[in-house]
């Protein structure tokens, strides 16, 4: 897991939380959907990434 797509991914997570607030605060349904899909995409890249990871230090990975 690169350091870079860590990083990347949080990003992806935080943006989603703080459009689904601004969202909410201005009442826009349509900002909240797409900021709850924004969280749920960096929240499974970051998982997907967590298990390559465990995949390459067990050493049962593809290499």
């Amino acid at each position: 897991m690169t350091v870079s797509r860590t990083i990347r991914n949080q990003a992806q997570t935080m943006r989603g939380r703080i459009t689904e607030e601004l969202g909410r605060v201005t009442r826009n349904r349509r900002l909240q959907r797409r900021s709850r899909i924004d969280r749920a995409t960096g929240s499974l890249k970051q998982a997907a990434e967590k298990a390559k990871g465990a995949f390459r230090q067990n050493g049962s990975g593809p290499r």
